[in-house]
């Protein structure tokens, strides 16, 4: 694995995203972690995954600086397989906690968001979907996933200004369910783990799929069409514009990270 470092502890499998300074989504770390999180599914030896970051980042979001490179075939191909990513993140059986230890903007929430419960570390961090000031359209599995955890009109007027929050304004809307201080996220999720995996297996397992039916419904729905439109919007010279600017602006933020 180049992009994400997989250790176990006590049957569960600490899954950390590993890529550059701010752990920024491509296609390459979309497939690990598809590849990994299968693997650990099937894995009777892993009874549940722990995700986190590194330093000061969960993750960044998509790496636009890449992204934006590639071409029509290699974009289609990595929008397909971050949705897909995100399907089989919200099917995952086991538990899933998410030790969110920065800032976890745009992709990084929506990583986040898959999870079933999700501590952030205290600070002057960021979280939430900032997808449409930077002229992506988010698709609509997107947004049953965060209506599922912070409810439709909130999650209706936080897309559409592209509201990012403080820790602390996210553990106020749902968004998070617990704040920590620093250098103790790790230890806080492995007790929250520790609370899911000595229930029944079957049960508990049963029970998140029960829960989960109709958001699982909704994001395995066809999306053949709303990829199509993302695409034309992608390519628009108003939202190519707009990421010009905004890789500018991360190369002069971070430059060779």
């Amino acid at each position: 694995m180049n992009t994400i470092r997989v250790t176990q502890r006590d049957k569960v499998a600490i899954v950390t995203l590993d890529r550059g300074r701010s752990n920024a989504l491509n296609a390459e770390m979309c497939s690990e972690l598809n590849t990994i999180f299968r693997a650990i599914e099937q894995d009777d030896q892993v009874l549940g995954v722990i995700l986190t970051g590194k330093e000061n980042f969960f993750s960044a979001g998509l790496d636009l600086i890449e992204l934006y490179d590639y071409n029509e075939v290699q974009i289609k191909d990595f929008w397909s397989s971050f949705l897909e990513l995100t399907r089989m993140l919200v099917m995952f059986r086991k538990p899933f906690v998410a030790a969110i230890n920065g800032h976890a903007p745009a992709g990084g929430c929506v990583l986040a968001i898959c999870s079933d419960y999700r501590i952030m570390v205290d600070g002057k961090y960021i979280i939430g979907l900032n997808e449409v000031p930077v002229g992506i359209i988010v698709p609509e599995s997107i947004f049953q996933l965060y209506a599922f955890w912070i409810g439709s009109g909130r999650a209706s007027r936080f897309l559409l200004e592209g509201k990012l929050m403080k820790p602390e304004e996210a553990l106020q809307a749902g968004l998070v369910d617990e704040l920590v201080p620093e250098g103790t996220i790790l230890t806080s999720a492995e007790r929250q783990m520790k609370k899911y995996i000595q229930l029944n297996a079957v049960t508990w397992q049963q029970s998140k799929i029960n829960i989960r039916r109709e958001l699982v419904e909704k994001i395995s729905a066809d999306q053949s069409a709303m990829l199509d439109i993302m695409l034309r919007q992608w390519w628009s010279p108003n939202t190519r514009s707009i990421l010009q600017t905004i890789i500018g602006n991360l190369r002069q933020k971070a430059p060779g990270s």
